[in-house]
């Protein structure tokens, strides 16, 4: 029997003895706690969550890696200051493994504030720098449109925000029109994409009534697009009145600040710009009968006035004010024909009075009474001056004989020549 030039060894080898998963993560698990039981680290505060169960999970960072890490509820209970994203700590703990998913963590029992991180100290600076240029004035907001027709949007189109923004929108307003502007969000170059669109939806024809820049919520990794200065800028130049909805409820970004108002998620942005529609019919409803009972309570107050105003007696009888005004005007007459009258007698009485006393005072009367007026005629040549001719004669001596003079008497005139003269003793 011919022999085989190269033997073949046909027995089967020996199967290598393999680890199964969970033993491997088992090993490395006893493996990490047993070489770091303790240890202190020092990071930035990022992804930072607590749920309703108080436990406390975040990520601890630096410039080169992360490592993800939990602090217990009773550890967290303990802690004297509040833990947020953007906050540098110095941590003690231990490594602990997570078998299921197979990463590891940071366990924290003990943490102390070391400072502000570089993120939050660079976004302090920034938001200081843009509230000193008058960015963030109060003075500057502008109020939404009442009934905006159409509206901007200006987000990541294939996000859950710019669907839940739409979902809220049509449900309360059928008749806003949305003009979604796509830009990407987040990541390296999105500050720029999103003010650029911003720049866009401000040069849009016939011109946006309201405008939204936002996205769902995030790490403030996530959102820090939001907190760039070119974003912050192009939201408070914008001509159309802006709403920032970032979804993050916790911490406010610069661009909440810049804007006219601040929505929560995109879905309160939605509830912000429209109202309801239901909300309005009901509205509306209430006003109508608020209209119609104070129409009604108006016409009742005046049919009721309009009833007294004709009950009244210049209404009721309209010739009463006539007739009283001319028995008044006959009085007023009566009276001022009495007063007439005793005037005129008064003066009558005066004027005879007065009449009475110039007559006993007339010469007339003094001739009356049998008495006469003798007056100076020609002279008989003793050289009298012409001037004396009727004047009258008050004494004997002035006559001569010869001379002219003139009596009158109660009735007529007497001419006579003095044929002599005497004189009283």
């Amino acid at each position: 029997m011919p022999t085989e030039p190269f033997p073949v060894d046909k027995t089967t080898p020996a199967e290598p003895q393999a680890l199964s998963v969970g033993q491997l993560t088992a090993q490395i698990k006893g493996t990490l706690e047993e070489t770091f039981p303790s240890v202190w680290v020092t990071g930035e505060v990022s992804n930072f969550s607590r749920p309703q169960s108080g436990h406390c999970y975040l990520t601890l960072k630096d410039d080169v890696a992360q490592i993800r890490a939990v602090i217990w509820r009773g550890s967290a209970s303990r802690m004297a200051f509040e833990l947020r994203d953007g906050v540098e700590l110095i941590c003690h703990g231990h490594l602990d493994l997570y078998g299921p998913r197979g990463t590891y963590q940071l366990v924290i029992d003990r943490a102390m504030p070391r400072g502000v991180g570089a993120l939050e100290q660079a976004l302090r600076e920034l938001k200081a720098r843009l509230a000193k240029e008058g960015l963030f004035d109060a003075a500057k907001k502008r109020p939404l449109p009442r009934f905006p027709r159409r509206v901007g949007f200006v987000t990541s189109p294939t996000g859950a925000a710019v669907r839940d923004f739409l979902q809220v929108l049509g449900r309360r307003s059928s008749g806003v029109e949305v003009l979604v502007i796509p830009t990407r969000v987040q990541g390296e170059g999105a500050a720029e994409e999103i003010a650029a669109a911003i720049r866009a939806a401000n040069r849009v024809r016939p011109a946006l009534d309201t405008l939204v820049v936002g996205r769902g919520g995030g790490s403030l990794e996530d959102l820090w697009a939001f907190n760039e200065e070119p974003v912050v800028r192009a939201i408070a130049n914008s001509r159309i009145p802006t709403i920032s909805a970032v979804g993050h409820e916790i911490d406010v970004t610069l661009a909440d600040l810049a804007a006219d108002l601040r929505a929560l998620t995109p879905s309160e942005a939605a509830e912000r710009i429209a109202p309801s529609s239901a909300e309005l019919s009901s509205r509306i409803g209430s006003l109508r009968d608020r209209l119609h009972r104070s129409v009604w309570r108006r016409t009742q107050a005046s049919r009721q006035r309009l009833t007294g105003l004709a009950a009244r007696r210049p209404l009721a009888r309209p010739f009463v004010l006539l007739e009283d005004r001319q028995r008044l005007l006959d009085e007023l007459e009566r009276m001022a024909g009495e007063r007439i009258s005793r005037k005129l007698g008064d003066r009558q009485a005066l004027l005879a009075r007065i009449a009475g006393q110039l007559d006993s005072l007339s010469p007339l009367g003094v001739l009356a009474r049998g008495y006469s007026l003798t007056t100076h005629g020609e002279s008989s040549g003793h050289g009298e001056s012409p001037s004396k001719i009727g004047s009258v004669v008050r004494s004997a001596d002035r006559l001569a004989p010869g001379d002219l003079i003139h009596t009158r008497l109660a009735v007529g005139r007497v001419a006579s020549i003095v044929k002599s003269i005497h004189s009283d003793p």
